[in-house]
């Protein structure tokens, strides 16, 4: 089973990074901190060309609900989304939180993983 869950968008870069933080915020997901991969490299010395954004993102509902049953949780979170070019296309993406949660391996979470994902995966496609 595939860890992410990628998408190719027909958008500009930028155009693709708003569309993502519309949709996440229409299906309940606030970012949290967004971290411009290329702007923070220069901060640091080392110079990086290409376009690549981290959406730290979360939904503070479903976040309690999944602390409340296991802290271990709290390695996970917040989701991370992904935006940035390769090879001259705009991707996006995220880790599967299924992915995550088999790690844990705790029966309780697999649904609620599976709930998660969907979700994001539902703002992903709408911002393609």
């Amino acid at each position: 089973m595939p860890f992410d869950y990628t998408l190719i968008s027909d958008r500009p870069f930028e155009e693709t990074v708003e569309a993502v933080k519309r949709a996440l915020l229409e299906l309940g997901f606030g970012t949290l901190w967004e971290l411009d991969v290329p702007s923070k490299l220069r901060e640091k010395g080392v110079d990086f060309e290409g376009k690549a954004r981290i959406l730290e993102v979360c939904n503070p509902h479903r976040a309690k609900q999944a602390l409340e049953h296991n802290m271990d949780v709290l390695y996970f979170l917040p989701c991370k989304v992904v935006v940035f070019e390769d090879q001259g296309q705009t991707k996006l993406g995220m880790v599967k939180p299924t992915a995550f949660m088999e790690m844990l391996q705790d029966e309780g979470l697999t649904n609620f993983a599976l709930e998660v994902e969907n979700t994001l995966k539902e703002a992903l496609n709408r911002a393609v």
